[in-house]
């Protein structure tokens, strides 16, 4: 039986994602460390070590990794190719875990669509992990897909619905089905997969607070506030269009636009339920959809 993950090493804490994993690891009785470069002005949540480490430094990583049983990277995609370095240092500690930095969309099944060549950092770096683990077989791996970052996404209105205007964008039909996620519950999830480190190994997991369409998210917000919306719709190949003539100039901005043609369109398939959920390996309950809105329509 494989010894139990105890200390974890948070990389990217001070991030939208990385501080709700943070916390949800204290909450779960990890102890965690997160990293933080020299010089950083970052703030880390309660009861969370720092360690000033130098990125650059693959002996530097190493020291400050002696006695880690688990990485959990939450680095943005800019930084994602600093990740090998943290890989190999992570290695040379022996640490048993590396999570690699996914999250959002499932970066193993895009092939040749445009949001792929964004993310092609992330790819390689996980790549990288499972071939690490190959050759060392005490150091295993996890990729985890939560979908679109959901309550964060209705706060900066990259899920289409602006609460102050009652507007809302509807892409295609609006009836297709998406994975979402709220960050605490990525948090959760991850305090789960360590939790069960022999059940979890070596597995590229997806998750899901819910799975809604964007006409279910209308409808409840129009019935909870009493008033119609405006709506305007548009074409999620549109969008694909915009988003190659941003990236034909080196505008990386175009990942929204490719994301919102990856979940949103017809057809597209991406909510997770069923047998291509890990909610249930890992003993999570979906978060309530409603509850969430209402959480959100109120402040």
């Amino acid at each position: 039986m494989a010894s139990p993950i105890k200390n974890v090493v948070v990389v990217g804490a001070s991030g939208n994602v990385g501080k709700e994993v943070a916390r949800e690891l204290v909450k779960a009785g990890f102890n965690v460390t997160a990293f933080s470069r020299e010089g950083s002005t970052a703030t880390f949540p309660e009861n969370v070590a720092v360690k000033k480490v130098d990125y650059e430094s693959v002996e530097s990583l190493t020291s400050s990794l002696e006695g880690q049983d688990a990485v959990v990277s939450t680095i943005a995609t800019v930084a994602i190719g600093s990740q090998k370095r943290l890989i190999d240092a992570a290695v040379a500690a022996k640490v048993k875990r590396y999570i690699s930095s996914e999250f959002g969309v499932n970066s193993r099944v895009l092939g040749d669509a445009p949001i792929g060549k964004i993310l092609r950092g992330k790819v390689e770096v996980l790549d990288y992990a499972i071939e690490k683990s190959k050759e060392n077989p005490w150091f295993t791996w996890n990729g985890v897909s939560s979908g679109l970052f959901f309550d964060w996404g209705l706060r900066v209105g990259s899920v289409g619905f602006n609460k102050d205007t009652k507007t809302a964008i509807i892409y295609d039909s609006g009836n297709e089905p998406f994975q979402a996620s709220n960050l605490d519950f990525i948090g959760r999830a991850i305090a789960a997969i360590l939790s069960q480190p022999e059940k979890t190994a070596n597995q590229y997991l997806s998750i899901a607070s819910f799975n809604p369409s964007q006409n279910q998210i209308l409808k409840f917000v129009e019935e909870e506030t009493g008033e119609k919306w405006k709506v305007e719709h548009a074409s999620t190949d549109e969008q694909e269009k915009i988003g190659l003539e941003k990236l034909s100039k080196g505008d990386f901005s175009a990942f929204s636009n490719f994301l919102r043609k990856h979940i949103f369109t017809d057809g597209a398939g991406r909510a997770v339920k069923g047998e291509g959920s890990a909610n249930g390996l890992l003993g999570l309950q979906e978060d309530d959809l409603a509850t969430t809105l209402r959480e959100w329509l109120r402040t």
